[in-house]
């Protein structure tokens, strides 16, 4: 039976929060990690996925820990990327709806610094922040530690990976004294590294259900293609999945930019964000994502961290990563919630050897997917053409009497067989009339 958010030791207040907020039961990270939190002083380890519910199982017990009476920083959590980190900052911002008494500050990059610098001056028991930008006011002697209680490194994989340096900074600046809690969805060397280098030799490590709930509801497919066809085989994919939210990963800035573009020019619902996007901008698309005014996002792997939407029903690995700890972070953006979810990689002959690896050290297993045949794929290119020129804006610069010559040859024609026409002369400038069956089967139907 599952426990209650009392039975963890969450006290009143804060579980008024969580019940207005319409959390009433722990998931097992929670279950697991809060009474640590709350009863051990050890440094803690937890292995756990994304979507798992991690930002209250550190947020909620550290809430509870903070000496109100100490106007100092107590709580530092760090974050790989501003959208983690905001994301972070608004969930512990909404666990405090009911006391003002909890100073919460984010001191992320992208925006900027002065704001900051001031907020600071006020109390801020807690303090969200992106290292980069951390190391800066650090720098600027903006904000002292020397009453920290607790460390946490949320998403710490990558952040080790990507953000080395700035991570190395700040640890040896902050009292050895304090507790580390670090929070990471996979274990590479690198993490046990920084475990062994900068936590206590005596920690307690927990995991989620490892086996189940990274992986839950996720259906993990592959599609195998030659390189020419590797576009239309994904705009046909995404052509059936035609009002549903999806996120398609690439490797690169340039190549988010450049299918950005393409998906642009077909007049899919999308944009993009990598890291080299003005920050204002970035947060503009976020928020376009988030609230369902566009249903495609195409990023990197950093760009898309803290990226928290329930109805993401699939994820695209246009490129298949380099590791396996990044194919877990992208997967782990759909299914969430106790949803279900779509995981498609689209990879080429060579890559095919790679997938038993993936799944050996996943533990999950891959499917083939269907790739459409070449008429399906010529049908919904015509099908992006016709709303290509569906979504044309009329040109006003053209002249009624122009427009009356133009009307005058089409007025004898009905509308459907001005599609027909259209459509006809559609195929054969694309070449694609003596290949399909598409003007046959309308015609049966």
């Amino acid at each position: 039976m599952s426990k209650s958010f009392s039975d963890l030791g969450i006290n009143k207040q804060l579980q008024q929060a969580l019940t207005e907020l319409q959390i009433s039961v722990p998931t097992d990270i929670q279950e697991k990690a809060i009474p640590v939190v709350l009863n051990q002083k050890e440094d803690l380890v937890v292995l756990a996925k994304t979507g798992t519910g991690k930002t209250a199982a550190f947020g909620l017990p550290l809430l509870q820990l903070v000496d109100i009476e100490n106007t100092n920083v107590q709580v530092l959590i760090l974050a790989p990327t501003r959208e983690l980190g905001q994301q972070i900052y608004n969930n512990l911002v909404s666990f405090t709806a009911d006391n003002s008494e909890t100073g919460i500050a984010s001191t992320c990059g992208g925006i900027p610094i002065k704001p900051q610098i001031e907020r600071l001056k006020s109390t801020s028991h807690i303090v969200v922040a992106t290292p980069g930008r951390l190391v800066d006011l650090m720098n600027r002697e903006a904000i002292s530690f020397k009453d920290l209680k607790y460390l946490v490194l949320d998403e710490a994989d990558e952040m080790v990976t990507a953000l080395k340096k700035d991570l190395g900074l700040i640890i040896k600046e902050i009292p050895k004294s304090r507790r580390t809690l670090l929070f990471t969805a996979t274990m590479p060397g690198a993490i046990k590294q920084l475990v062994q280098n900068y936590m206590s030799k005596h920690i307690v490590q927990i995991e989620a259900d490892m086996a189940t709930i990274g992986h839950q509801g996720i259906d993990h497919q592959y599609v195998v293609v030659e390189p020419i066809e590797k576009l239309e085989v994904l705009l046909h994919f995404l052509s059936s999945k035609e009002g549903e939210r999806g996120i398609i990963f690439c490797k690169t800035k340039a190549a988010v930019n450049k299918l950005a573009k393409k998906l642009a020019i077909n007049k899919f619902s999308s944009g993009a964000i990598h890291g080299s996007l003005a920050q204002t901008i970035r947060d503009r698309i976020m928020g376009q994502f988030r609230e369902g005014y566009i249903d495609i996002l195409v990023a990197t792997d950093l760009a898309a961290r803290g990226i928290d939407v329930k109805e993401i029903s699939y994820v695209v690995n246009y490129h298949l990563p380099d590791t396996y700890e990044a194919y877990v972070h992208r997967s782990g953006r759909t299914a969430r919630a106790g949803a279900k979810g779509l995981s498609l990689s689209i990879i080429q002959q060579e890559e095919v050897e790679d997938i038993p690896e993936f799944e050996n050290e996943l533990g999950i297993t891959f499917t083939e997917f269907r790739k459409a045949d070449s008429q399906s794929i010529e049908e919904n290119n015509a099908l992006l053409w016709a709303r290509k020129v569906f979504k044309t804006k009329p040109n006003r610069e053209v002249s009624e009497e122009f427009k009356t010559k133009i009307k005058t040859i089409f007025h004898h024609l009905t509308k459907e067989e001005l599609v027909e026409k259209i459509l006809a002369n559609y195929l054969v400038q694309t070449n694609v009339a003596p290949k399909t069956e598409v003007s046959k089967k309308h015609k049966k139907k």
